[in-house]
């Protein structure tokens, strides 16, 4: 059985302020958002402090067999008094960064997308989040946005990520110091997956619970709306799908980019949206059988998902989207995985 613990941490400098005695554990990693994290703890527990334990201000770290598995920033409390307990909501370290805007504005021209990246968040970091590992995509960028409009940096990462040649991002906790400063890394990589050799068969080493395949994002045509061109005129970038007409009645898809000034950026977009809307998403969620290790299944992984069930048949690559690590109060530890087929991520046209 693995050995849990919970961290509090100095959220700007990421040293253990305290070992918390969590009495439930629940930890939700989402590909290219901030996941999120559920914790108790009895609320008369000497740790339970509000001059140090406080939202906003405290960073809530987990740690499975002495490694950091993840972390984030508490963000709210709940205190049941009757049952004596103490609820800690959290939420990764990108939600740090939806909290940020650039006050000063910024202009780049065909910039690397790693040097977008490693500038905005250097301007804004201040949880101490590490970027040595973004290097050099090849793939350029040009972003302007006045001052006056105040554009959020979590979601300039978010829109650029989800794009034609865009990428997956997620935030790896680590020991800086072992046992006494744990970091945050801001990691990315390839859109279309990170080759892995999982291969979940169902009811072999995973059960898979449920299969939805949902139709919401087909498109025979997208428009993506930007800002006002100074005539009164909003630019439109459009891009068709011209087989899926064939196939079913006409579906359109608007999407808005108010800061978007460039018809170029505004037509990846809508080729993007039609890329991603060129066939019915299935989303397979499962839990994997117990002895697996939850750091083993990254969100951006490919996997094989392999079941067989009346109209479910499925026997192909998968994207991994989310991972959810659940611990009761025995240290039972439970694994569950979401996905979405493949296709939605590969097959963006690289730029």
């Amino acid at each position: 059985m693995a050995r849990y613990e919970l961290l509090q941490t100095n959220l700007k400098t990421g040293e253990v302020v305290a070992r918390l005695p969590a009495t439930g554990i629940s930890y939700t990693e989402t590909l290219n958002q901030a996941g999120t994290g559920t914790f108790g703890i009895p609320l008369n527990a000497p740790q339970a402090d509000p001059g140090k334990l406080y939202p906003g201000g405290s960073g809530l770290v987990v740690v499975r067999d002495d490694e950091p598995v993840w972390g984030g920033i508490l963000w709210s409390l709940a205190a049941d008094l009757a049952a004596g307990t103490l609820s800690l909501g959290v939420s990764g370290y990108h939600s740090h960064f939806k909290g940020r805007h650039f006050v000063d504005g910024f202009d780049a021209q065909d910039w690397d997308i790693a040097d977008l990246l490693r500038t905005w968040l250097y301007r804004v970091n201040a949880v101490g989040t590490d970027l040595d590992s973004l290097i050099p995509t090849g793939r350029t960028r040009s972003r302007q946005w006045t001052k006056y409009e105040l554009k959020n940096v979590a979601q300039a990462i978010e829109q650029m990520a989800d794009n034609i040649g865009g990428f997956n991002f997620r935030y790896l906790s680590y020991w800086k110091e072992r046992g006494k400063v744990v970091g945050n890394r801001f990691l990315i990589s390839d859109r279309s997956g990170s080759p892995t050799t999982h291969y979940l068969t169902h009811r072999v080493n995973c059960n898979v619970q449920q299969v939805t395949y949902d139709s919401t994002a087909l498109a025979t045509a997208a428009y993506a709306v930007g800002a006002d061109n100074g005539a009164g005129e909003k630019l439109v970038g459009i891009a068709t799908n011209s087989a899926l007409v064939e196939r079913i009645p006409t579906k359109q898809v608007v999407t808005t980019y108010s800061d978007v000034k460039e018809t170029e950026t505004l037509l990846t977009h809508a080729q993007a949206t039609v890329n991603a809307g060129r066939a019915p998403t299935a989303i397979p969620t499962l839990t994997l059988y117990p002895g697996e290790r939850p750091q083993d299944y990254v969100p951006g992984d490919v996997c094989v998902v392999v079941a067989d069930s009346g109209y479910v048949a499925l026997a192909d690559e998968f994207v991994m989207t989310e991972r959810r690590t659940d611990v009761d109060t025995t240290g039972r530890e439970t694994i569950g995985l979401a996905l979405a087929n493949r296709e939605l991520f590969s097959n963006a046209i690289p730029s």
